[in-house]
């Protein structure tokens, strides 16, 4: 049995991933993080911080903020206890504090736990070495209403394996507007929509002379990030310390 600690439990994220590990049959959740303790009457303690945690955890999977990353980095650190991080929005020098703190436990992050927004990027990668010095790459992303950070770490992730595809050579383009907004040549353009309930769309746009190539995936509900968030716990919980991504469980090195 795989013993869990959900962080951020109480929010969106945290109450589909709770249902769908309570559906599982080899993994349970023995305690809960959220500073709103008493948004729900869950079936495992709730503490405000992870330092408050009492129960013995295999693996914490993170869908929180990144303003609790200090406190969660210090218990996985310091219990020596895995930690899959799945939130978005971080600061370069908070990312900088997840790789150091990797040295010395097993950390697995990735702004999108979707398999299939990671084969997206893979295709995204693919085209690029065809299409990316005879087309514009544009990149849009949707998101429900209540998304804080954009554009979303999903969009920046696919724009950063495509332009180091392109030896980094391009410039990042967020929201193009004004009367003097033609596009440059070395730019790769990011756009964020928020509306509704949309659990996530992203499509990658190759836009050449007389032929479009989009590549597109669409999130159906938050069911599929939960999933993901559930194979990176199981595939972290035995490997050595270190930074482990999507492109590490899928090819299962």
């Amino acid at each position: 049995m795989i013993n869990v600690v959900v962080s951020g439990c109480n929010g969106a994220m945290g109450r589909v991933l709770t249902k769908a590990i309570e559906e599982m049959g080899d993994m349970t959740i023995v305690a809960g993080i959220d500073k709103n303790i008493n948004s729900y009457k869950n079936t495992y303690p709730v503490y405000k911080s992870p330092l408050l945690v009492k129960e013995e955890c295999d693996v914490i999977i993170d869908f929180s903020k990144p303003s609790n990353l200090n406190g969660l980095l210090e218990y996985s650190v310091n219990n020596n206890i895995a930690l899959v991080i799945a939130t978005t929005g971080f600061s370069e020098e908070e990312e900088h504090k997840i790789k150091e703190a990797s040295k010395f436990t097993r950390i697995f992050k990735s702004s999108n736990m979707s398999l299939g927004v990671n084969v997206l990027i893979n295709l995204s990668k693919q085209a690029t070495n065809t299409l990316g010095n005879i087309t514009d790459i544009e990149i849009i992303e949707k998101h429900h209403n209540k998304k804080v950070d954009a554009p979303s770490g999903t969009a920046k992730m696919i724009a950063n394996a495509i332009n180091k595809e392109l030896d980094d050579s391009m410039e990042f383009n967020y929201g193009r507007s004004g009367n003097d907004a033609k596009r440059k040549e070395k730019e790769i353009g990011i756009h964020a929509i928020r509306g509704g309930t949309i659990p996530g769309e992203h499509t990658v746009i190759f836009a050449g002379l007389d032929e479009i190539v989009e590549i597109k995936h669409t999130a159906l509900s938050k069911k599929v990030f939960a999933q993901g968030a559930i194979k990176a716990a199981q595939y972290i919980l035995n490997k050595e310390n270190g930074l482990y991504d999507m492109n590490n469980l899928i090819n299962n090195n």
